[in-house]
This record gives structure tokens, C-alpha cells and sequence, in this order.
């Protein structure tokens, strides 16, 4: 992890929780390096940041994923925040890139999330409890396809398995992708761009673009970021 990108970055705090921009390449948990040395994950840095006794992760990204994140800052904040996404009351929408075609260009990936070799997981034809994900998709430049994704459901790697099973692995996905393409990227491409919830009777939206990642900042990257700043409007149009 790149120590430059601290401070992490607030995007909003109200008395009941925070919303951050988490940094790509960050664990989101402590975890020990190769050395065994505990390292510090984005809730560490948060709560040290904001100088509070706890914090109460209700969701979380992988590491390689950069973007938005709630974190209760109390319990029964975070008993409402756990309901809402229970309940699918909280729309998250990413961005991801591909350097490969995808076997369709819009539309809807569903299917069992089974697991496969190494921690891996692989989608299956059957739907007993599906991992469900909306995408749109545009390409930028030769060679690169931008995906906007609304998952439905948050299973494990649900994104990067949905746009590996499209033939359409993510750009620098070192688990999904063939990894003679993903060490040449300066990151996985797969950011958490927007969220959208109701509490306490009060409607929140929050939309954060990329800060990390040379294909995150090319001018054809800014004018795609115009087009989807209100990504739930872009889905609307489908």
C-alpha cells in the first residue's frame, strides 16, 4: 500500500456514520504481512483518523478495489445499516475496465457463486441463490471496455466473477484475470463509484469518482465519468 494515499479521504460524516474513499490496494482488515507483522486496515486508519474509541464496518471491499465505504459509528447505527442492506435498501454502483470484449454488452449476469481453487470462486448455471448483477458497458479507447455495475446481492467477488464468466476479466484482477495481463496494470480496475440509501427518513447520495489508476484519469475516462455522475439515471435509460 502506497502511504500517500493517507489521510483517507472523508466524503461525509454525520453523528451515526461515515463514508470514506477507500484507497486501492488497502486491506480492509488488519492482517499480518509476509513478515507477520500486523499491518493496519482502512477501519484502523478511520478510527485513528477520527480519534473514536470504535467503528462498525456494515459492508466491505476487497483490497484491490478502491471507492466508497459506510462505517457505523455506533451500534444500533450500525443494526439499521445491516437491515437496510439485508433487505437490498442501499444501491451500490462500480466502475470496472476490461481490456477484453464481453460476450454481450448490457444486460444481467445471474447464478450460483461456488467455490473454486485458491480462495477463488467460479459462477454456476444454477440459481438456488443467485448472485445478481446489472451492467451497462462503453468502450473508450481500443482495447478497453468500461463496465457500470448495480449488484444486487454482495456476495464474495461477485463483480470480478460476474465480469470473468462475460469473458471480460477485470484490468489488473491478479486472482481473475490472466496474470501475465494483470502485472503489467498499476491497478485492479474495479472502483465503488456511487451510493444511494435512505435513514432515518432522510435520502443520501453519494458519488466519488477514481483518484487511483492511469486508465481512471485519460481524457476519454473523464468524459465516460460525466455521462454516469448520476449513475441511477443511467440505468433508468436502459
Amino acid at each position: 500500500m502506497n502511504l500517500n494515499t493517507l489521510p483517507i479521504t472523508v466524503v461525509f460524516q454525520s453523528a451515526d456514520f461515515v463514508v470514506v474513499d477507500k484507497p486501492a490496494g488497502m486491506n480492509f482488515h488488519s492482517e499480518p504481512d509476509a513478515d507477520g507483522q500486523k499491518q493496519p486496515g482502512l477501519v484502523v486508519f478511520v478510527q485513528q483518523q477520527l480519534g473514536v474509541e470504535e467503528l462498525y464496518p456494515v459492508h466491505r471491499l476487497d483490497k484491490m478495489t478502491s471507492g466508497l465505504v459506510i462505517l457505523a459509528l455506533n451500534k444500533p447505527s450500525a443494526q439499521t445499516f445491516q437491515q437496510l442492506f439485508e433487505t437490498r435498501q442501499v444501491e451500490k454502483y462500480y466502475l470496472a475496465i476490461s481490456t477484453h470484449k464481453p460476450k454481450k454488452k448490457q444486460g444481467w449476469v445471474k447464478g450460483d457463486m461456488i467455490p473454486a481453487r485458491r480462495g477463488s470462486w467460479k459462477l454456476s448455471k444454477t440459481i438456488e441463490n443467485p448472485a445478481i448483477t446489472q451492467f451497462i458497458s462503453q468502450n473508450t479507447r481500443p482495447g478497453e471496455r468500461w463496465f457500470l455495475l448495480k449488484p444486487y446481492t454482495g456476495k464474495t467477488h461477485q463483480l470480478r466473477v460476474a465480469l470473468k464468466s462475460l469473458g471480460a476479466p477485470i484490468a489488473g484482477d491478479a486472482r481473475y484475470a490472466l496474470s501475465v495481463e494483470a502485472e503489467h496494470e498499476d491497478r485492479g480496475y474495479l472502483h465503488a463509484f456511487a451510493l444511494r440509501f435512505t435513514l432515518h427518513d432522510e435520502s443520501y447520495e453519494f458519488c466519488v469518482p477514481p483518484q487511483q489508476g492511469q486508465r481512471f484519469q485519460t481524457a476519454e475516462a473523464q468524459t465516460l465519468l460525466q455521462q454516469w455522475q448520476t449513475p441511477w439515471s443511467a440505468f433508468k435509460r436502459q
